[in-house]
């Protein structure tokens, strides 16, 4: 077994609320490649290395057995469950009013909480795609980015919030236009929001935007998702942990590339949310965070290496006329408001 990590020494992030939260978490999505038992058997393995943030979400298919995993771990007294920060998601066939709190009800369940710590719209239109498509896969009944459809699952969000089922509220996937459009009507301000970080795609802009407002990014893909799903990758994708200059990093450090972009996540400000079943990596990616830092050139340096390097585009999500993956995002033209 991998020695252990002092939860008090891992760095932490303040909140706007003034909560403090580990600088990094670790994430849960494995369904495309790996069993709902792997997947929970690590997250049993991490609350025992230390790791006390997990990002969670109901279309991962494992929040049932994960929450078996928290249940026994405050039972056997490993964790208290204030020491925990668990996320989670609603997915987009639930949008709307009314779905949301039912899908936020089934997480409670499932994950066997009172409360979740944050909950996140997952993605910010209802389309839905079936677990483990293609990316050749649409759904004719997908349609473009809605305010008013956004604003009616977010107004469900500030209901669980009000309710005390959830501690705060997340956004994932946004852009500036869509920020623009949402944040001034929202009653309760997105203590997070996700978005694909990591040294090949470092998003500064919409990074800066989101941290000049108070809100806490948390950076999914953070080493590059070598395992993500096949319908995400595409033959020109960069891997971060092959490009030279992490690479000559990590070498000067003696330590895996990966490691490096942790590293650098961590210093840069955003919370990373890594996901493995390997104990070894794991708590290696924990571990990073409290020695070893990066030096102030180094991460000078790696901000050479960011060349907008979008690894999850979401094409699946694609509704009828649109011309490419780039309106998702909003690269094509105006949003529809």
């Amino acid at each position: 077994m991998s020695e252990s990590i002092n939860p008090g020494i891992v760095p932490k992030r303040k909140l706007y609320t003034g909560e403090e939260i580990p600088c990094i978490g670790m994430g849960t999505f494995g369904s495309d490649r790996f069993t709902s038992k792997q997947v929970s058997q690590a997250v049993a393995g991490a609350i025992r290395i230390g790791y006390r943030m997990f990002d969670c979400a109901s279309v991962y298919g494992n929040e049932d057995l994960i929450g078996k995993v928290f249940e026994q771990a405050i039972d056997e007294g490993i964790v208290k469950r204030e020491e925990l920060f668990i996320t989670s998601k609603v997915w987009n066939d639930m949008h709307g009013k009314g779905d949301v709190l039912l899908s936020c009800a089934q997480t409670l369940r499932d994950l066997r909480l009172d409360f979740i710590d944050a909950y996140f719209v997952h993605w910010p239109f209802p389309n839905y795609h079936a677990p483990g498509c293609d990316g050749d896969s649409r759904n004719p009944n997908s349609r473009p980015f809605s305010v008013d459809e956004f604003m009616a699952t977010w107004r469900q969000m500030e209901k669980l919030h009000d309710m005390g089922l959830i501690r705060h509220i997340g956004m994932s996937s946004m852009t500036i236009p869509k920020l623009d459009t949402v944040l001034p009507l929202c009653r309760i301000m997105p203590s997070l929001i996700e978005m694909e970080l990591h040294p090949c795609f470092q998003q500064w802009e919409l990074y800066d935007y989101i941290t000049s407002r108070g809100i806490q990014p948390i950076g999914f893909c953070p080493i590059g998702s070598p395992t993500r799903p096949e319908r995400d990758i595409t033959p020109d994708d960069v891997a971060d942990i092959t490009v030279p200059k992490v690479v000559e990093i990590a070498k000067a450090h003696d330590v895996h590339p990966a490691v490096v972009c942790l590293k650098w996540a961590v210093q840069r400000g955003q919370i990373p949310i890594p996901f493995s079943i390997y104990e070894n990596e794991y708590a290696s990616n924990l571990k990073c965070t409290t020695v070893d830092p990066l030096t102030k050139n180094e991460m000078t340096d790696l901000k050479t290496v960011e060349c907008n390097n979008r690894l999850i585009k979401g094409q699946v999500f694609l509704w009828p006329g649109a011309k490419d993956w780039h309106d998702l995002w909003d690269e094509n033209g105006t949003i529809t408001k």
